[in-house]
């Protein structure tokens, strides 16, 4: 996807303005970042921020999307096929790529569980779009899960995404093997929807 970008090579305004607020929200959650922040790191007039986004709200909606555009599809979608040629494969690989995640200095977690959380409120717009999101992921597992000739793939969905999410959080508490140990049981889960 090509990038608007200004007279001098750098990106366009929405897209300093995006990019900024993907970087802090992800490392420090909505509610840590402030508006003037983002305005500051991107570079922009408080007036050019609210054109594009008029509401904070706007520009976190915009932030999930992005999420998943990079995250869900772009990292973990993509490198669980790359890794795992059959989709049972696949399906096992996303905890590959999870343990060297846990292992960066900047693992930031799911960005969609810490805005879920934060917002505690399924009916907001942005409540609504983080569960939407992990939806989507499970969306992913589905789909590997069906091409795996699993059963009840909507079950195994959940099932295999609490075991995703749990090592999410493990890590996050500083068990760097949580991905390791969230794999071994996924391989349980999987055997019980054969």
């Amino acid at each position: 996807m090509a990038q608007a970008v200004a007279p001098a090579g750098q990106p366009q305004p929405r897209q300093r303005i995006l990019d900024s607020a993907y970087e802090l929200f992800s490392r420090r959650g909505i509610r840590g970042v402030g508006i003037e922040e983002v305005i500051e790191r991107a570079d922009v007039a408080k007036a050019t921020l609210y054109r594009h986004f008029p509401s904070k709200n706007d520009l976190v909606l915009a932030f999930l999307q992005r999420r998943e555009e990079l995250w869900t599809h772009e990292w973990v979608e993509k490198e669980a096929r790359r890794r795992g040629v059959e989709a049972e494969a696949a399906l096992l690989a996303i905890f590959d790529a999870f343990d060297e995640w846990f292992h960066r200095e900047d693992f930031e977690g799911c960005s969609f569980v810490n805005v879920l959380l934060e917002t505690a409120d399924l009916a907001s717009p942005v409540g609504a779009a983080s569960a939407r999101h992990l939806e989507n992921i499970r969306g992913v597992i589905r789909t590997l899960a069906s091409e795996a000739g699993l059963r009840d793939v909507n079950e195994f969905a959940l099932s295999f995404h609490i075991l995703m999410k749990g090592s999410i959080v493990q890590a996050g508490e500083g068990d760097l093997k949580a991905a390791k140990r969230a794999q071994r049981i996924a391989r349980l889960v999987i055997d019980e929807y054969r």
